[in-house]
């Protein structure tokens, strides 16, 4: 695939994303600490961190700790470790891999996460947004699955018939359905999966998450990347969790009571569940701006979407006390957990 130069073509205003309590702690000084964050979909009981070896902070990261990651997300995902490229998070992925096409026709299937729009149009292709795999007609394809924030998912089927010459697959939320949703083990030759780490496993802050691709653009990507793209510590808590295979069935289990009660309580006070995944659930409210200060004024941080105004994404509460302030926040009396 051929490069492009940067244009230095920008799409505007910064993206919004949940996770940054800085604006509505200013808005809102007087809030009950601590803050909640619901606006990620993040897990909010994140995997136990291992201490790493002691020279993973004062050595440069060995390549037998990558391959170590490497083996171990092989195995979590079901593909073949010479397809697996570690970066520090799959935004850095979303950000390189339009500097590897020319520039092309690309359909999103949307509205998703905005990343995969401004990257694309960032480097000058010609962008449309589209609302169904069926519509997506373009040089590239881009879809996540399953979606943010509507949880809306492709079957593989329909992914591997797409004839587009690059399919973009991002599966950031995929880990807690069964195996056989992933596109990565079923791999067409015209697609990438992307796969993060951090949301599953709690571990955001981490920065780790993967591409799995064929030769030559997994090798293109590894020289974009660099040398040492992954950091030491990272290396090893990533592998520690990715083989955890114990942790990650009772976190499935714990999330999906977590979310099925996040869905009665919400709707209790009003809400329609439009859909979602099992690490956030997604929700219309005709009064939806009013609910997000009202929460706000409560210490409770959720995620709204400009172009939907009727939208809110909820993450999960973390435990008995989180869902009773949530509770509180929405005067619905709490169900004895």
């Amino acid at each position: 695939m051929q490069g492009v130069p940067n244009t230095g073509l920008s799409t505007g205003k910064p993206i919004a994303h949940g996770g940054d309590l800085g604006e509505v702690r200013r808005r809102h000084p007087l809030a009950p600490l601590p803050w909640i964050d619901l606006s990620t979909g993040i897990n909010p009981v994140p995997y136990r961190v291992i201490e790493p070896p002691a020279d993973a902070w004062s050595r440069l990261p060995s390549r037998e700790a990558e391959q170590t990651l490497i083996a171990a997300a092989a195995a979590r995902y079901r593909c073949a470790t010479g397809q697996l490229v570690a970066a520090p998070g799959t935004q850095a992925l979303i950000q390189i891999l339009p500097r590897l096409v020319a520039r092309s026709h690309v359909a999103i299937v949307g509205p998703t996460y905005a990343e995969h729009e401004h990257n694309w149009r960032r480097l000058g292709h010609d962008v449309t947004v589209v609302a169904s795999l069926e519509a997506a007609h373009a040089d590239v394809v881009v879809v996540v699955n399953p979606d943010n924030p509507t949880g809306r998912l492709a079957p593989t089927q329909a992914l591997r018939d797409v004839a587009a010459r690059l399919l973009v697959v991002d599966e950031a939320f995929i880990d807690l359905l069964p195996g056989d949703a992933s596109l990565a083990g079923y791999l067409p030759g015209n697609a990438v999966v992307l796969r993060s780490f951090g949301k599953t496993y709690g571990l955001a802050g981490l920065r780790l998450g993967f591409a799995i691709a064929h030769d030559t653009l997994a090798r293109q990507l590894r020289d974009e990347l660099g040398p040492w793209a992954v950091a030491g510590p990272a290396l090893a808590i990533g592998a520690a969790a990715l083989a955890d295979d114990a942790w990650l069935q009772a976190a499935a289990t714990r999330l999906a009571a977590d979310a099925h009660e996040l869905d009665a309580l919400l709707v209790s006070a009003g809400f329609a569940i439009l859909g979602g995944t099992t690490l956030f659930r997604l929700a219309s409210h005709p009064e939806a701006h009013d609910k997000v200060e009202d929460l706000a004024r409560h210490g409770i941080h959720v995620r709204a979407f400009g172009h939907q105004p009727t939208w809110l994404r909820f993450g999960l509460p973390r435990g008995d006390e989180e869902f009773r302030r949530l509770s509180a926040a929405l005067q619905v009396p709490q169900k004895v957990r």
